[in-house]
């Protein structure tokens, strides 16, 4: 029974209008739908964010990166929903060692009101404070302090100098300090007079000088101590005016945070620095602050008492979904800046900036796997952290001790965050390979598929997914008929018929050109017409090189025959992919035979320009040419196949029927019709095998057809298998249906040879033997002819060599 070509209903899937029967434009559609058919990816989602166990972060996979990311983020979202919002987080000045700041943890929204009042205390203190010194209460009590002193001071002499009076000495001070002079009453004895007296008077005012010299050194000796105890004094005396001006500032504080006992034992540390420092903050009331912008920051007493909130969640009603675009090692971990202060480059509390770990802590943190991999120490940073389960901000330089300046140890942080990795399947099971860590870190696969299933239900939730991508991207409402047409063309993206692609990225594109359109036309709605135009649009946009391949074979450069017959040559396709354009065009197989030892040569692997896939389904013929005609005798032949003006790498064994034929047609000298061609893999047993890429192959082949016209004998030969994924162009099908072109599929080997060469294939019958008239009953003669050859050592006669059909 001959073969006949497919029905046009077989050749492309058209979405029935009545599916879609629910809305006239997508503004109509309510339920809108932001993913399809993700439900194994939505369950892995669901136990790797439920399970609370360390390692259970997760790998979320597919084929498009921004399509699986936006699904992550919108999934994750909803999770984040059902949970509470994460505490704020802020750094603090440690007064005892400044290089090891404190992490301090607050409820929701506090730390930004523990800023404010800090930064409102330190904003009023020195006028606070200048105004207590220059108080009248505090002068007086200063001048009340210095009189006890100095009362004290000069009684103490005083009395030993009337003690020493009484003795016959007087104190007196001259330049070189305190001395004892012998007087007589009130007088000081002159050194004529002294000179005078006898040696006994002489030797007892000695005496006396010496002992009062011995009082007033044991006198003078408590003098620095009283003064210590003065400046004590006064020390306590403005100590304790910093405390009665200060103390109600810091009550009204710890006022508003009686339940967090960590803010009020800062507090407290805040209230005894400034009790230490106080009187050297009242010289910043009167503008005697530093000017550099470093000097401000570095040194300015009253930073000191500043409150760094590095994570603030004021706002939030739920977890947070942090997404880092760039995750470098600090945008992921936090980082300490530095100023210069003095040529120096110094560092404080102030300067610490929080990474997304801090910002997504308490909730979820989605990272691009290749990005993230790509930034130096971030990914180790990212699993010592995970694993740590503590967040320390570090430099990389101090890491690898590569840096001299001065840094900062600031307290750790507590981590509680899932981690979402987003990559495709490929870094995935790299990572698994060679990284033995991330099993034990990312114990959860999240695999988005890149299509679904197509039928009714899927097209109409489609439909819902349509309305989606037009309403968060702001375009026009499209109508029904476009809504069905861009359904056909996902089916058409995903290479199958009967599945969807979900392929947001590239339906985005689609729409928005589309909308462009109908913009232009001054229109509301896009319609199906601005859909099949923005489609024409992109194709004319990236075609050039199709268009050049098309235009040399129809020129005879490249030398591919769309109409005759020949003898070991038929017509192949192969895909090309330019960018996101995939495109066929046909390529030449020849294949020669001769008397050999059972060899088929591939001129492209000879050559190492075929891989090893094409490589593999060159050797099936030979185990295929075995296993049909070499059960009884040996395959004395040698053949040739190569795939004619190639040029390039050629991977695949798409090809292989195609040359599987061009080698039977050498052997049975039958001619094969020109203006078919083939695409399909077979096994060595002859069953036809799916390809890839049936779309574009057919058309490439059509396009050259109607370039050199088409008279009704064009066709494609196909695998049966890949009659599903059919959704080919409108003109392909619309020349199909009025019998100007044709497709056809087929199971065997032996179909495929008879509509290439119009000549059965033929069966064994009982005695083993091929019917005459039948190809393979041509293949076997010449095959047993060559034999006899081999045997006796000479060449088997071929008289139908270059032979051609009518």
């Amino acid at each position: 029974m001959p073969l006949n070509p497919l029905s046009s209903d077989k050749l492309r899937w058209r979405c029935d209008l009545k599916l879609l029967d629910f809305f006239t434009t997508t503004a109509e559609i309510r339920e809108l739908q932001e993913s399809l058919g993700q439900s194994r990816a939505e369950e892995a989602l669901d136990y790797g964010t439920a399970i609370n166990k360390p390692g259970y972060n997760i790998y979320a996979m597919s084929d498009t990166g921004d399509n699986r990311r936006k699904s992550v983020q919108k999934i994750l979202s909803r999770k984040a929903a059902g949970r509470a919002v994460p505490q704020d987080w802020c750094y603090i000045n440690n007064f005892e060692n400044p290089g090891k700041p404190y992490a301090l943890a607050l409820p929701p929204g506090r730390g930004r009101q523990l800023k404010n009042d800090m930064d409102q205390f330190v904003s009023e203190l020195p006028g606070v404070i200048s105004g207590a010194f220059e108080s009248d209460e505090y002068r007086n009590g200063l001048e009340n302090i210095q009189n006890e002193f100095k009362k004290m001071h000069e009684g103490s002499l005083q009395e030993l100098g009337d003690e020493a009076a009484k003795n016959g000495l007087a104190l007196v001070q001259g330049s070189q300090g305190f001395v004892f002079v012998p007087i007589r009453g009130n007088d000081v004895i002159s050194p004529e007079e002294f000179a005078k007296l006898s040696d006994e008077e002489k030797e007892k005012i000695g005496q006396k000088t010496e002992e009062f010299t011995e009082k007033f050194a044991i006198l003078s000796r408590q003098f620095p101590k009283w003064r210590r105890d003065l400046q004590a004094r006064l020390r306590e005396a403005n100590a304790e005016t910093v405390r009665e001006a200060v103390g109600h500032m810091i009550d009204e504080i710890r006022e508003g945070y009686r339940d967090i006992p960590a803010v009020g034992a800062f507090l407290d540390q805040v209230f005894a620095e400034v009790v230490k420092v106080g009187e050297g903050l009242a010289g910043r009331h009167r503008g005697e602050d530093e000017q550099s912008e470093g000097a401000s920051t570095m040194n300015a007493p009253l930073q000191r008492f500043a409150v760094n909130v590095i994570v603030d969640q004021t706002g939030l009603s739920e977890a947070p979904v942090v997404y880092e675009d760039s995750p470098n090692y600090q945008n992921l971990l936090g980082r300490s800046d530095q100023v210069a202060y003095y040529g120096v480059l110094m560092t404080n509390f102030t300067l610490i900036k929080p990474g997304a770990l801090h910002r997504a802590n308490g909730g979820f943190l989605i990272v691009d796997a290749e990005k993230l991999l790509t930034q130096p120490f971030a990914y180790d940073g990212l699993k010592r952290a995970l694993k740590a389960g503590s967040l320390k901000i570090e430099s990389p330089l101090q890491l690898g001790g590569l840096t001299s300046t001065v840094s900062l140890e600031p307290d750790p942080i507590p981590l509680d965050v899932k981690v979402v990795l987003s990559g495709d399947r490929r870094i995935y099971y790299l990572l698994l390979e060679y990284d033995p860590e991330f099993r034990d870190l990312f114990r959860v696969v999240a695999d988005f598929d890149g299509d679904v299933l197509r039928d009714d239900a899927s097209a109409r939730h489609y439909a819902g997914y349509i309305a989606h991508l037009a309403s968060e991207h702001k375009l026009k409402p499209f109508a029904r008929e476009a809504v069905a047409q861009l359904i056909e063309h996902s089916a058409r993206l995903s290479g199958d018929a009967e599945k969807l692609s979900v392929n947001a990225h590239m339906m985005v594109d689609l729409m928005s050109e589309a909308d462009h359109l109908a913009a232009g036309e001054g229109k509301d709605t896009v319609g199906a017409e601005h859909i099949g135009e923005a489609l024409q649009r992109q194709i004319r946009r990236a075609d050039r090189v199709r268009l050049e391949l098309e235009r040399e074979v129809v020129r005879g450069t490249l030398m591919i025959a769309t109409d005759g017959n020949e003898v070991g040559q038929v017509n192949g396709l192969a895909v090309m992919q330019v960018a996101e354009y995939a495109f066929a065009h046909p390529l030449r197989i020849t294949a020669n035979v001769w008397l050999g030892k059972g060899n088929i040569i591939d001129i492209e692997r000879e050559s190492e320009l075929g891989g090893k896939i094409h490589s593999k389904g060159v050797m099936i013929l030979s185990s295929f040419l075995a296993w049909k005609f070499g059960r009884d005798r040996p395959l004395a032949i040698g053949a040739s196949l190569v795939f004619e003006q190639s040029y390039g790498p050629v991977e695949g064994d798409s090809a292989s029927l195609a040359e599987l034929c061009a080698l039977l047609s050498g052997l049975a000298v039958l001619p094969i019709r020109q203006n078919l061609s083939v695409t399909g893999s077979v096994n060595q047993h002859g069953r036809v095998q799916a390809i890839g890429g049936v779309n574009e192959k057919i058309e490439g082949f059509f396009d050259l057809c109607q370039a050199r016209g088409l008279d009704g004998s064009h066709g494609v030969i196909i695998p049966e298998a890949n009659v599903k994924h059919l959704m080919l162009r409108h003109d392909v099908v619309a020349a199909c249906t009025a019998g100007k072109f044709h497709v056809y599929s087929v199971t065997t080997v032996d179909e495929a040879l008879e509509l290439l060469t119009g000549v059965s294939a033929g069966e064994l019958n009982k005695e083993g033997k091929y019917a005459r008239g039948s190809a393979y009953y041509a293949v076997s003669e010449r095959l047993s002819a060559m034999a006899k050859a081999a045997q006796k050592g000479t060449p088997a006669k071929d008289n139908n060599h270059g032979k051609k059909g009518k």
